[in-house]
């Protein structure tokens, strides 16, 4: 552990249901401070938590850095409390995807990521704010939307059980018709799913959204106009990519897109239930956080 600068004070934000049952994260993040200058607190989140309480814990400890231990969703959270703000957030990867994580090549081992935490360099990223929600990530309607709500109650979510679930939404999900105006030119169409892409990535690796960056001024629509149980299976479990000619993207700073039914709708890998209009913006410079230097 280096221990470089100014000694600094640490809050971590951790999700008691993230990580593996072998690691404490707890006592990790004890061990790894015990002989450091620098300072940590840890704020554990209850099951009814709010943002209210959440911004209470940050706002008593007055920290230097925030860090979410946890998924997606516990970064998510950090994030909207700290929307706006110049105090930078570390991630410790402790969800079942970590998808931001990967994004910003987070160490996925606690002791790394802690070390990551206190030395790594801040970046400014945006975000998108989709039918107020925030989404660091990626948020989508259609497909994706409809195995995550069908995911969630799996009793097994290896492989096999996806694989049943996907091969039987394959059956039972339909296309959406979609439109959405960019430039002023109404695009109307069939489709399997609309990506609100902010980052690239799915959490397994596989690169939806190829050529978006974190800290541009545009995040990207991505229009899936196909799909097949293969396509599904490469979302979930592998890097391979996507075939291009089921795919089109368009760079945008806001996006009104209409759905002539109501389709199943996700952000940060929570389901978001049934909506038929999705109203998205950029976020500029939304949060600081904290990456490898």
């Amino acid at each position: 552990m280096s221990a470089q600068g100014a000694s600094q004070k640490l809050l971590f934000i951790v999700n008691p249901g993230s990580g593996d049952k072998q690691t404490d994260l707890k006592e990790v993040i004890n061990n790894y401070f015990q002989n450091s200058k620098h300072t940590a607190e840890i704020y554990s989140l209850s099951k009814d938590c709010n943002l209210d309480d959440i911004k209470a814990a940050i706002e008593k400890a007055s920290p230097d850095k925030v860090i979410a231990v946890g998924g997606d969703g516990t970064l998510k959270l950090v994030a909207e409390c700290l929307l706006g703000s110049d105090t930078p957030i570390g991630i410790i990867p402790a969800g079942s995807a970590n998808g931001m994580a990967k994004e910003l090549n987070i160490p996925i081992t606690p002791k790394e990521a802690i070390d990551n935490c206190v030395n790594g360099v801040e970046q400014s990223i945006h975000a998108v704010m989709v039918n107020d929600e925030l989404c660091i990530h990626l948020a989508d309607i259609g497909f994706n939307a409809y195995l995550i709500k069908k995911f969630e109650g799996l009793p097994h979510r290896g492989m096999l059980g996806y694989a049943k679930a996907a091969w039987q939404a394959l059956w039972r999900h339909r296309k959406m018709s979609v439109e959405f105006s960019i430039d002023g030119k109404l695009i109307c169409a069939e489709a399997a799913m609309v990506v609100i892409a902010n980052a690239t990535m799915y959490g397994t690796g596989v690169k939806i959204n190829p050529d978006g960056k974190l800290d541009d001024k545009v995040f990207e629509l991505v229009l899936v106009k196909t799909y097949s149980v293969m396509e599904i299976l490469k979302l979930k479990f592998t890097k391979l990519k996507l075939n291009p000619e089921n795919i089109e993207t368009f760079h945008v700073t806001k996006v009104s897109i209409k759905a002539k039914h109501k389709a199943h709708f996700q952000v940060d890998g929570e389901s978001m239930g049934r909506v038929k209009k999705i109203e998205a913006s950029i976020v500029q410079n939304a949060i600081r956080v904290i990456v490898p230097a």
